[in-house]
């Protein structure tokens, strides 16, 4: 038996008893006369005294080569600390050891195994098993385990299976590029790594499984940032015989309950909002509603006054930045110079400062008399004290920019609270979308997703305006799941591949398989998926996904701790029948 106690739970109940500890030495600190060593486990930090009078020469002598990272294990009794520590869970206690064993000795490690470490994140990469062993890493990857046996739990009492689906499958043409897997036994053949289970679940629905859930990886070869990773986890879930409502009701309970049991807060029914009203009120379709600042068109009271830059703008929209008026024109000038950063790529930027006294100042006071300013107030919701901010141009590449406007100053206000929770659903999205550059449209989620019964006999005459049976759930700003109802009718199946410009041989070859099984009684089904890592990230108060991921990529797809992707040698090359250019 290499312990009887983890190093976190002892305290003053257990003075007197014998016990045995292993772990890594934390630190240690050599006194001369006495050494004391802080031993770490996953569980907490337990206090070693090794005294000189009171511990066996041998033992003493050998714990003054205890380095940092030592793995050892110890025997000894558990005795009364004099100095108590009350930021422990152990800080009443410490072990006068009577035995050590050392284990593992330890390299000086490349950073400091301490909650704030002196090491970079490339380092703590590299040495990611290291990076582990720190408390915020390991307390991360628990709270991922937590929200993870929740949501098995909530599942599985609501009656789903979970169920695996494979990881060596067909590529389609599809959404975003695939990893491919050359097949040794197929010479020339290809697998793809599934971007999501998703045809694997409807024929699930087919079989008759009725609720299916699986927490599963998933993989899109695409560029990264903070909150993507080539390889992430998805919640994936399907249900038989409802319709949107079921689903919804379903899943909000689903985050209610995680909302509830791992942060302790009650949520009310979550608001819902349509696609075109999120894109008119927030310029974006995953809007963050924990503070105001909506949109304010200001087209019919801003244009035709003698302001070319307005008059010729297809969209003059306006926020109102809460308690902002008293900005300098410093300040003023650091958001104007930040929309226009080519990642924004705003002209410029226009003010109106709400005076307290009822009047207002504004950087085109020489256009606009005090009344039509009144107007720009009322439209954007602004009140005394608060600062309207306004862009204009090109209707949909504005919004994108008042949007990215709107997040940053709430950011700079710190309205966006970690601890603050505003979830939503968005709704009624449109089916398709017109890819200029083909010359198609494209299915703006998938092209299994049903369209709306009401907008049925669009299909045939006006497509473009066929609004989806799909909703995504937004949290803080983040879509954090989406699903839809499913085409369920071959028929239908089979339109819906026309209007994506797919041949009927192409369908065949890619789908055959799915439209063979609509002919066997296919019932209503539809579904959802969470993206696990950001919901964990969201609900652990951060934004980067990578905190919450053991073993993450780095910005270039790289797992710098293992070396990998990697090249292969001949033999498997000539075994695959592959020949690099």
């Amino acid at each position: 038996m290499y312990r009887s106690h983890n190093c976190g739970e002892l305290n003053a109940s257990h003075i007197n008893t014998e016990v045995t500890l292993a772990g890594w030495v934390q630190k240690s600190r050599d006194k001369g006369f006495m050494i004391w060593v802080d031993l770490r486990d996953r569980y907490g930090i337990t206090q070693l005294i090794f005294d000189e009078q009171r511990t066996d020469k041998t033992v003493f002598e050998k714990a003054k080569s205890l380095g940092r990272e030592f793995v050892i294990q110890v025997k000894g009794t558990v005795i009364e600390r004099e100095s108590k520590n009350a930021n422990m869970a152990t800080g009443d206690v410490e072990i006068l050891v009577t035995e050590l064993t050392i284990l593992n000795e330890a390299q000086l490690p490349p950073f400091t195994i301490e909650d704030e470490t002196d090491g970079g994140e490339d380092i703590r990469m590299k040495y990611r098993y290291l990076d582990i062993r720190r408390n915020p890493v390991k307390n991360n990857l628990l709270f991922r385990h937590k929200v993870s046996m929740e949501v098995r739990k909530y599942l599985s009492d609501q009656g789903f299976c979970d169920v695996e689906t494979p990881y060596l499958i067909k590529s389609t043409p599809e959404g975003a590029r695939d990893f491919v897997v050359p097949s040794r036994m197929n010479e020339g053949q290809f697998y793809a790594l599934p971007q999501s289970p998703q045809t694997f679940k409807q024929l699930l629905m087919v079989g008759g499984m009725d609720k299916y859930f699986q927490i599963v990886k998933c993989f899109r070869d695409e560029d990264l940032r903070a909150d993507r990773q080539p390889e992430f986890t998805q919640i994936d879930c399907e249900m038989a015989f409802v319709e949107q409502e079921d689903i919804l009701n379903m899943f909000e309970g689903l985050t209610r309950h995680l909302l509830k049991e791992i942060k302790g807060i009650e949520v009310e029914k979550f608001p819902r909002i349509t696609y075109d009203y999120a894109m008119k009120t927030y310029g974006n379709d995953k809007p963050d509603i924990r503070f105001e600042m909506k949109f304010g068109e200001l087209n019919a009271v801003a244009q035709h006054k003698d302001f070319p830059v307005f008059n010729s703008a297809e969209l003059v929209v306006g926020i109102a930045a809460p308690g902002c008026a008293n900005y300098t024109r410093k300040e003023i000038d650091a958001l104007i110079d930040w929309v226009k950063r080519p990642q924004i790529g705003a002209s410029g930027m226009v003010y109106v400062k709400c005076e307290e006294d009822g009047s207002f100042k504004s950087s085109v006071d020489k256009f606009y008399d005090q009344e039509d300013l009144k107007k720009w107030a009322e439209i954007t919701n602004a009140k005394p004290g608060d600062l309207i901010l306004v862009l204009s141009g090109n209707a949909d590449k504005t919004r994108t920019q008042l949007s990215a406007l709107r997040m940053e100053v709430a950011t700079r206000l710190g309205l966006r609270k970690s601890d603050e929770f505003a979830p939503l659903w968005v709704v009624d999205f449109p089916l398709l979308e017109w890819d200029e550059e083909s010359g198609r449209y494209h299915a703006m989620h998938h092209p299994f997703t049903s369209p709306k019964p009401e907008d049925m006999a669009l299909i045939e005459t006006e497509p473009g305006k066929v609004r989806a049976n799909a909703y995504d759930m937004v949290l803080n700003g983040n879509e954090i799941g989406g699903g839809s109802i499913r085409i369920h009718d071959r028929d239908l199946q089979s339109r819906m591949f026309d209007l994506l410009g797919f041949s009927k041989e192409e369908a065949q070859a890619q789908f055959g398989f799915l439209m063979s099984a609509f002919e066997f009684g296919a019932p209503p089904h539809g579904g959802l998926a969470f993206g696990l890592d950001r919901l964990v990230a969201i609900l652990g108060g951060q934004e980067t996904i990578r905190d919450f991921i053991a073993f993450p990529k780095n910005n270039s797809g790289r797992d710098v701790m293992i070396d990998a992707p990697a090249t292969i040698d001949n033999k498997q090359l000539e075994e695959l029948h592959i020949r690099l250019k």
